[in-house]
């Protein structure tokens, strides 16, 4: 049974150019003991060639319809037909005793949660090769200054290296996206040192951020550090949170950490 059409629902938009697909499998690269999870598999264009490999494979699909057809071209496929945002990737980084890296064409429409369940997760993720939409990808690599600049760029570099892979049309895909994509690689930094230290960073970046437009001063008095007095930090407050570099989200980070209540 194939599944008929994509489902808009789940963001489908399937790959169908081998070039582009032999081009992400080189950029995974994959060797021997890796574990390996590829997000939404869809028909498989990816699994194909990931199966019957001397490494662990396991595939979440959350599309019943996918999952029943893998299931019958790929009867050795380990596959869970499951939301991978609701999935606890601590158990498969427990089974196979190894750092996981994760794969996919990803739905354009939930990239940030995936992203941020990556970085969430990024002490037992090695790295991530995922396809995503290109103006997300600049996003992510936007530097200080840059109107691209935001959120998921500062807390996703803090975490990671990311380099844009290549470029990919929209005429490789069924059905054709209205946007092109990028193949981006994550690639985590080695383990998590102070968890509240980083869970205090991504909530300073998001109260830096929530009011874009304003002044930093401004955003933060609007946030959950109100009662904080972030002159003390040598920050200027009086940039918006596009101008800071990571450093000095560093340095308002200490500041909340050291005075949190």
């Amino acid at each position: 049974m194939k599944s008929k059409y994509p489902l808009k629902r789940f963001g489908q938009n399937y790959l169908r150019d081998e070039n582009i697909i032999r081009k992400i499998i080189n950029e995974i690269s994959p060797k021997t003991g890796d574990v390996i999870l590829e997000i939404g598999p869809g028909e498989g264009a990816l699994t194909k060639h990931l199966v019957n490999q001397p490494f662990h494979f396991i595939a979440v699909e959350i599309d019943n319809r996918n999952a029943k057809y893998l299931e019958e071209k790929f009867p050795e496929l380990y596959l869970r037909n499951n939301d991978f945002l609701e999935i606890d990737l601590n158990e498969f980084h427990k089974n196979f005793d190894k750092k996981l890296r994760i794969i996919g064409n990803i739905p354009y429409n939930i990239t940030s949660p995936i992203i941020f369940k990556l970085i969430e997760n990024r002490g037992i993720i090695k790295d991530s090769i995922i396809m995503i939409q290109q103006e997300v990808a600049e996003r992510i690599i936007a530097k200080p200054g840059n109107k691209d600049y935001g959120i998921l760029s500062v807390i996703t570099q803090n975490f990671a290296k990311v380099n844009i892979c290549f470029k990919v049309s929209s005429g490789v895909f069924y059905p054709r996206p209205k946007v092109n994509s990028s193949v981006i690689h994550i690639n985590f930094q080695s383990g998590v040192v102070n968890k509240k230290y980083d869970e205090m960073f991504i909530k300073v970046v998001k109260a830096a951020f929530g009011n874009r437009r304003k002044m930093l001063c401004n955003s933060l008095k609007n946030s959950i550090f109100e009662h904080l007095n972030f002159n003390q930090t040598g920050i200027d407050l009086t940039l918006r949170a596009e101008k800071l570099s990571i450093d000095d989200f560093h340095k308002l980070t200490q500041f909340a950490f050291e005075h949190a209540d």
